[in-house]
């Protein structure tokens, strides 16, 4: 762990967004309050001016070595109390990366932003009516973007624009998330809800969560029903929706469809079917029969060893095998997913999987930087796990951009994630046309997500003011078993309040 000394007590926000500027540099830091003798220590000096100015400076002292930054910003109007404390902070942001990025010799290609969504800001200013190159001076200026980044960022927002012209309006409708837990086993780098499922078969949990499943559909489809609300798009997620069996698909998707108002005017609807070792197709024909033709197919990496190393049960071959049953089936949207930085992968073993996924061209192909999150396996068991190092990260990346390019998929969603390998970013791509609607709505946060099953998450966006409130349903199939009920309760309670019923 790298500790940095502080010169006093700082709000614990401000701490809070420092340390996340800290880790941009250091795998694992913590800002302390100690003596000036500590071999790093930083210090920071602000001022908020009658003309509505905020100047910060900040001194870095390493071993010796003194560096330091001045900024300063003049804004146009006052601000609230809590606009006022994010001035602050993004200036401090501001002076102490450029002081760390001097020592270390780092360049940050994403500035300050730590967040997860770079894109909602670029959508912000654009909707404040600023031109692309106001835009692109703010990015530079205030947040210390890249020109490369600020490029990628224009041109995901165009194409996202052409994909849902209505995007600015799109919050009077709603989408749908559906989570099903269960996985053939959980991969060493997951977080999300992925319960074996030959376990929870033996002790009856999949049946029972399937029971209490159809009993959410059908309680909120009837309040979608009663409020004649529009549904732009269902995405099946989990765990791997494929695990179950061919005919327990069958009865959600009629109870989904039975239960939804004006399934006709449903935009898309996914299944993400990740797993191959999941895929048959007694299943896909199931898919074929509901108009599913929106599937992933994940290989994440086309080495075995590393198939192995992660906890994937099943071969490149398979991954192969089953993409190309699922197009010879009538699967006319196929997305595959590469992880860039998986265990023991290099430039060679990315390359290789590129070249693999040149020979099918799915339609989308989602390239993200493995991220070590808190509750994973790979995170508790870090010396395991031989993961490369920040150039050979950033030079796979180059990669994916340079193959997509070539091979005529354009950038339409983004989304960055904490301890993500070399502070990058995870890339969603896809052929002209065939861009994923919920993968943008839900990045963008420009609508309410309905979550129903188990794990699912509820973002009940307000359509005017964009205020979010969020609900979780239990991630654990036997506690959602017992509070389902409770949680369909609760998620009809905020519809009505959000939408004035």
């Amino acid at each position: 762990m790298k500790i940095i000394h502080i010169d006093q007590k700082y709000p614990e926000d401000w701490i809070r967004v420092l340390n996340h500027i800290a880790n941009l540099f250091f795998e694992d830091s913590k800002l302390k309050i100690e003596p000036d003798e500590a071999d790093m220590s930083a210090s920071f000096e602000y001022l908020v001016g009658d003309d509505f100015s905020i100047a910060t400076r900040a001194v870095l002292n390493v071993n010796g070595k003194q560096y330091t930054n001045d900024y300063s910003i003049q804004y146009e109007s006052v601000a609230t109390d809590r606009e006022l404390n994010i001035r602050i902070k993004r200036a401090l942001s501001h002076v102490f990366l450029d002081v760390l990025e001097q020592h270390t010799g780092m360049h940050q290609q994403w500035g300050i932003l730590t967040g997860v969504r770079p894109t909602k800001l670029y959508h912000k200013f654009r909707k404040a009516g600023k031109s692309e190159q106001e835009i692109a001076k703010l990015l530079i200026r205030d947040f210390r973007l890249s020109e490369e980044k600020v490029a990628l960022l224009k041109e995901i927002v165009d194409r996202q624009l052409i994909t849902i012209p209505d995007i600015d309006h799109i919050g009077q409708e709603i989408s749908v998330y559906i989570g099903i837990p269960f996985c053939p086993t959980k991969c060493a780098y997951c977080t999300f809800p992925a319960y074996a499922i030959g376990s929870n078969r033996k002790q009856g949990r999949v049946t029972t969560f399937l029971d209490g499943l159809h009993i959410e559909l059908r309680e909120m489809g009837k309040w979608l029903k009663d409020n004649d609300m529009k549904i732009t798009s269902i995405y099946w997620g989990g765990g791997t929706p494929t695990s179950i069996e061919a005919d327990e698909m069958d009865a959600l998707y009629q109870t989904m469809y039975e239960s939804f108002p004006n399934p006709e005017t449903i935009r898309e609807v996914t299944v993400e079917a990740g797993r191959p070792d999941t895929i048959t197709p007694e299943k896909l024909e199931v898919l074929k029969k509901w108009g599913i033709d929106r599937i992933s197919v994940n290989p994440q990496s086309y080495t075995d060893e590393t198939l192995k190393a992660i906890g994937r049960h099943h071969t490149v071959q398979e991954t192969i095998d089953k993409f190309w049953l699922a197009r010879e089936s009538g699967m006319n949207n196929i997305n595959m997913d590469l992880i860039i930085g998986l265990p023991n992968e290099g430039i060679e073993e990315f390359q290789h999987s590129l070249e693999e996924s040149a020979k099918m061209q799915p339609e989308s192909l989602t390239v993200h930087t493995l991220s070590f999150k808190r509750a994973s396996e790979m995170t508790r068991n870090k010396d395991k796990y031989k993961v490369a190092d920040r150039d050979t990260v950033a030079e796979m990346m180059e990669m994916a951009q340079i193959w997509t390019k070539e091979h005529d998929y354009v950038p339409y969603y983004l989304y960055r994630q904490k301890n993500i390998l070399g502070n990058l970013e995870n890339v969603g791509y896809s052929k002209t046309g065939e861009e994923s609607i919920y993968n943008i709505v839900i990045m963008e946060e420009v609508q309410t997500i309905l979550g129903i099953g188990c794990g699912a998450s509820s973002k009940f966006v307000h359509p005017e003011t964009g205020k979010i409130t969020q609900f979780h349903n239990p991630k654990d199939p036997a506690a959602y078993i017992m509070t389902f009920e409770e949680a369909i309760e609760k998620k009809i309670e905020l519809l009505n309040e959000l939408y004035e019923v």
